[in-house]
């Protein structure tokens, strides 16, 4: 749990690294505040569940774009911006190439494999690793 919230304790903070596993456990989170958020719009009345049937074919569409969806999606942009930026200064690459996110497909498949990939080893011009527990402030803060 604690990995999942640690980028809304660093709300701000562009500086430094985020490992993989702080990046993609805060974006679980936010699927699942996104989630609650919309099914409490729902049960508020601001949402709605539609549905399509033509005989073989059934889909069903959920859709809430609710007060409550709304703020939470405002209130995690920054974080999710910050933790992105983090991660992308693990791979010794600078938070510029977040503006890849603008080009549909090609750039978001580019995003995807810089967030997968490991990060360099040892410290780089964005701070120390993150995995390291002695290499510096970001380590001692998380296991100390």
């Amino acid at each position: 749990m604690e990995w999942m919230i640690l980028p809304l304790k660093r709300y701000f903070q562009i500086s430094g690294r985020a490992r993989r596993r702080e990046y993609w456990l805060f974006w679980v989170f936010t699927i699942i505040v996104g989630i609650v958020a919309g099914i409490l719009d729902t049960l508020f009345g601001f949402g709605s569940v539609s549905s399509f049937n033509s005989g073989a074919f059934y889909a069903a569409s959920w859709r809430t774009d609710g007060p409550l969806n709304t703020i939470a999606g405002l209130a995690l942009l920054i974080p999710s911006a910050t933790v992105a930026i983090r991660r992308l200064h693990d791979s010794e690459r600078s938070g510029w190439w977040l503006l890849l996110i603008v080009i549909p497909f090609l750039g978001w498949i580019i995003l995807f494999i810089f967030m997968v990939m490991d990060g360099t080893r040892g410290p780089n011009r964005y701070g120390p690793d993150p995995k390291d527990p002695s290499g510096g402030a970001d380590a001692h803060e998380i296991f100390g």
